[in-house]
Order: C-alpha cells, then structure tokens, then sequence
C-alpha cells in the first residue's frame, strides 16, 4: 500500500505527518510518498524525509496513493483528479461543507473526517480536535498578551503595584482549559464559563473561579460537546457573561456546537461596556463568531477594544502542532493496515466506521447520514 502526504496551503504551515512519524509508519510495511515541500512551513525539508519516503511531485501523490493524508480538505483541482476508491483522510468538516461532502460521495471516494471521530476512551489518541485545541488554547492567550496594554501578571514594584490581568474563558473544553492553564501561568486572575457543570471541578482544580448560570441544559449523547439551549437560559447567560465581560481585561470564547453557527455570547453592548485596551479572541470565529462583532480571520477595534477572529492558530505553532496531528494520523491509521502492509477498512470497528464519511457512494457514519437526513 502507498501512502500519500499532500502539501498544505501556502497559509497553512503545519505538515500531516512530519519525519519521525513517517519513519514509524513506513516500519508497517507501507510505502510513503510525500509532495515536495511539504513540511517547509513547518522546518522539515525534503532531505529530513528522503530516509524514509519518496518525495515527489503533486500529481503524482494524487495519481500514485491508495491514500492520501491532508490536513485541509483538498481543492476541486485535486478532487477532479483523484480516483474511485482512493482513500481520503484528514479534516473536512463534513458538517458544515455539504458541498465537498457530496463531491467526495459522488466520486466514490472513501473519505475519513477526524474531527467526527467519537469521543470516546479509545479515540483519545487519535482526537485531533483535543491536539489542535490545546495549540489553539495556549497560543490564543499568548496572542491576546501581546495585544494587551497591561502586564498579565501582578508585579510590585518602586513605581508601585501593577494588578494582574483578569481574563474570562467562555467554554471549558480543551481549548478552553488549556486557555485557562496558560493565563494562570502567566499570573492572570481567571474565570470560566461552560454549560456543561461537570468541567467545574476541571476549572476549579487549574486555579480558575468557576461563573454558573442555572438551567443549563445538558445531554449525555451529545458526547461531550455542548448542545443549543432555551432562549430563557440564554438571557440569563447573557445578563451574566455581561456583568463578568464588563470588568475583564481579556476574554478568550471557545463556544461552538457541531454543525451549527456558534452562539453569540458578547452582544455588541457588552463590548462596549469593556474597558477601552480590553481583548477578546474569539475562537469561534469559523462558524460565525462568539461575539457580535467578530470579523472571521481578520482583527477589528471596536472603541478601544480589540477584537481578534483568528482561525488558524495551531499553524502559528507548526512544529508541535504537526507532531501532534501526525501522531493522531498514526493512531488512526494503525487501525486498518494489516501486518503486511495491505488495508484493511473494518466497518466493524466503532472508530473507522464513525468518521468514515463516504465509502462506494454512499454515507458510513451514523451521524453525517442523520446530519443529511434532515437536511
């Protein structure tokens, strides 16, 4: 079996599996081939592969793989020339871009999602959504220092005393409680906010005041993810971030919910009873934003406070960020390659049966078919 690694967008610096992961991965009897440059944005040439993988052109990763690993969803350029069967593993938000999922159904490939993998036990090592959140996490807060005209951490000085920064994290999940763990590093008094009660004691246990609003509605299906709550919940949460937002330096947002636009948290009247130099970086801002005023991928101010939508922070951090993906990948792949080195696609395994999104035409995973069902 030949596999495949595709460079990413020339804004995209991580790699979907760099070196030292090739090298583990060729001892399973695979071939790999990987497109020149490749792992450049990430500082590891073609000469760090050459030991372990071929490096050639683009075409002929698409012509030659029976699968291919791409972070991003791949271009119609690559899509018109892939072939019927070939393997397609990587991120393709097939809840959200119906477009590709059809394209991807309809050419008869068999494509795997890693961001719908289920949350369970056995997918930890393989949950790339965990990996790049905790990038996202830690270099978000480092991010929102730097923009931030105060110091973070409480100095006493000759010229007096400076009080730490207060930052609030809106979502307690990954990123969001590595979010926490970085401001708390950086000597920043923090709170969180999560629908979900049972991260409390997670907040709690990183030095972090835990903000509740009662009535939240939670569902134990939902895997772990948080789920749409009443109109009746959300004006109390409102009213409560408000109070929270108006007396914070920074606020960090994680809120979304698979397949649907994120929540508005921050209506644009809390921005404006922030402090003027306060920041907000909204995580959320790929799928619409947590706040009002978020502009996806780009930075705004908005009377003095300064609004960060920044979608790709795992590739500002593109050495750890790509051995992180790339050990995922490795994980996953190891579920279906035999001692030979052949493929094995056993849909009787949980794992690749549920992030399998389109296989001979036709939808895998229990949760993209009811997704479409009801569209």
């Amino acid at each position: 079996m030949i596999i495949g690694i595709l460079k990413e967008n020339p804004d995209e610096r991580r790699v979907a599996m760099p070196p030292a992961t090739v090298e583990a991965l060729v001892k399973k009897n695979v071939k790999v081939i990987i497109e020149q440059d490749a792992g450049s944005g990430s500082y590891h040439s073609d000469e760090d592969y050459k030991n372990h993988a071929e490096i050639v052109s683009r075409n002929e990763v698409l012509k030659k793989s029976d699968v291919l690993i791409r972070i991003s969803a791949p271009e119609d350029g690559d899509l018109d020339k892939m072939r019927e069967g070939q393997v397609l593993i990587g991120v393709l938000n097939p809840l959200g871009e119906a477009e590709l999922t059809q394209k991807l159904l309809k050419k008869k490939i068999t494509s795997f999602s890693l961001d719908i993998l289920p949350r369970t036990t056995k997918a930890q090592a393989m949950d790339i959504l965990s990996s790049m959140a905790t990038a996202t996490g830690y270099k978000a807060v480092l991010d929102s220092a730097m923009h931030l005209p105060h110091f973070f951490p409480m100095f006493m000085t000759a010229a007096g005393t400076i009080a730490p920064a207060k930052v609030l994290v809106l979502g307690a999940g990954v990123a969001g409680l590595q979010a926490i763990a970085t401001a708390r590093r950086l000597g920043a008094r923090v709170e969180a906010f999560d629908v979900r009660s049972a991260v409390k004691e997670e907040v709690q246990s990183l030095g972090a005041k835990f903000v509740e609003v009662e009535g939240a509605l939670e569902d134990a299906k939902a895997g772990g993810y948080g789920i749409e709550q009443t109109e009746e919940f959300k004006e109390r949460q409102r009213q409560t971030i408000h109070e929270h937002a108006s007396a914070a330096d920074v606020i960090i947002t994680t809120a979304q919910i698979p397949g649907r636009k994120a929540p508005i948290l921050i209506k644009k009247e809390t921005v404006e009873a922030m402090k003027p130099g306060s920041v907000i970086v909204d995580l959320a801002s790929s799928t619409g934003g947590n706040c009002e005023l978020t502009k996806k991928a780009s930075n705004i101010e908005h009377k003095g406070v300064t609004i960060l939508g920044k979608t790709s922070y795992p590739s500002t951090i593109p050495t750890d960020a790509s051995k992180m993906f790339g050990k995922n990948v490795f994980n996953f792949l190891s579920l279906m390659i035999n001692e030979d080195g052949s493929l094995n696609l056993d849909f009787e395994e949980e794992l690749i049966r549920e992030s399998c999104v389109s296989h001979q035409g036709e939808y895998i995973s229990k949760r993209i078919k009811e997704f479409y069902q009801e569209k």
